[in-house]
């Protein structure tokens, strides 16, 4: 795809960038075929390819609109198109720059600054965010419907042990996950306790920056991005073995510091390794000797959330290893797409993650599973309002 950027950012980092990927673009529409949005809107411009023409008209210098905002905000950022791509097109690349002109150019209406903010303020704090939670369960039954069905019931939490043992991996705890659903990090901390491997946590860690980046306020998600470096940094100098995610849209984003602090002068190498480290439980599982781990067989439907099928490549992982441990896999019908989730878009596009959440159960609970498992909290909170059977983190 020929470009023509306009001098605002034909000579930024991100105006190369940007060249690079509509280059690498023939408009084969592949993209569309793999996108959720498309399939159930039927519109070009809710597709990747549509999204991409209205990015190349803002960097060849045309004024973006509402209407401009309203397509690009429907991305879900799934990654599909991308694994569909034969050009190896970085779609969510672009999409960050174009997302990132327009925030900066097109003012929102009030109540979605409000809510977003509201996200902001709540959502990457996790001693905040489980004083709200804490809160709203307490006044559960003045909320709305809506909002109640998104909150879950108070857990019973799991006694486990963590031996002390030689090798030690760095567990980030994630800002929703301990307060929603505990026995994640819990379950993670046992199993890899039976493998020998002992858990630490950062200091001060929090967020991992991809909320407030992908709600475009990039800066901030940045400035997060680096705040996780400077906790995870000590564990880095004193030896850790890896550096653990549970939750598969923390862990894609981790793994992607690398890139997006590649211009950073102060940061770029530590991100660089911090990166490096950066594994998904099912990663590290997947290279030990599980014969320690027994379980009740159960039968089991799998949903591999984008992040960790589209985002860090590890489609199938997962799999394998519940079959290996003894579970019975169901089949599910286009495994693929995104079952609506993605991060805060089942609260900022409720109706199309409502549909694309329908879609998904129903292709879940096609063949009668006990039980849903999934790698990723969002996706599990998302499926759980309105699934028949328990929905848990496959590490559970």
């Amino acid at each position: 795809m020929q470009t023509q950027l306009a001098d605002f950012i034909k000579q930024t980092p991100k105006g190369q960038l940007a060249d690079s990927i509509l280059r690498n673009c023939v408009h084969c529409g592949f993209c569309n075929a793999a996108c959720p949005t498309y399939q159930l809107l039927g519109d070009e411009l809710d597709g990747p390819r549509g999204r991409i023409y209205l990015i190349k008209q803002l960097l060849e210098g045309s004024q973006p609109t509402q209407k401009t905002q309203i397509h690009l905000d429907r991305c879900l950022t799934c990654r599909a198109c991308e694994t569909a791509c034969p050009s190896g097109v970085q779609y969510v690349r672009l999409l960050d720059i174009g997302r990132d002109i327009v925030e900066q150019r097109v003012k929102r209406p009030w109540l979605q600054r409000v809510l977003r903010k509201s996200l902001l303020f709540g959502l990457p704090y996790p001693r905040r965010f489980s004083v709200l939670v804490s809160i709203g369960r307490q006044f559960r039954f003045l909320m709305p419907t809506k909002l109640k069905t998104k909150l879950p019931r108070a857990h019973t939490i799991k006694k486990t042990l963590n031996t002390k043992h030689r090798r030690r991996m760095l567990m980030l705890e994630g800002c929703v996950q301990p307060a929603m659903a505990p026995n994640i990090n819990l379950a993670t901390t046992q199993v890899l306790d039976k493998l020998g491997i002992s858990i630490v946590a950062a200091d001060g860690d929090g967020c991992c920056g991809a909320l407030a980046y992908h709600l475009n306020d990039q800066q901030n998600g940045l400035d997060r991005m680096r705040r996780m470096i400077d906790a995870c940094w000590p564990e880095v100098e004193n030896g850790i073995e890896a550096i653990l995610s549970n939750a598969s849209g923390c862990g894609v984003t981790i793994k992607e510091y690398a890139e997006l602090l590649q211009h950073d002068p102060l940061y770029a190498e530590k991100a660089a390794r911090i990166s490096s480290l950066a594994k998904d439980v099912a990663e590290v599982l997947a290279d030990e000797d599980l014969s320690s781990i027994k379980v009740s067989p159960r039968r089991i439907a799998f949903h591999s959330p984008c992040t960790l099928q589209h985002g860090q490549k590890l489609n199938g992982v997962v799999e394998k290893l519940l079959i290996q441990l003894g579970f019975s896999l169901t089949t599910v019908a286009d495994a693929h797409l995104c079952c609506g989730s993605a991060g805060t878009y089942s609260i900022l596009q409720p109706e199309l993650a409502d549909q694309l959440r329908v879609a998904k159960i129903h292709a879940l609970q096609a063949e009668q599973a006990e039980v849903i498992a999934t790698a990723n909290i969002g996706c599990l909170l998302h499926i759980q309002e309105r699934a028949e059977v328990p929905v848990l983190h496959w590490i559970e």
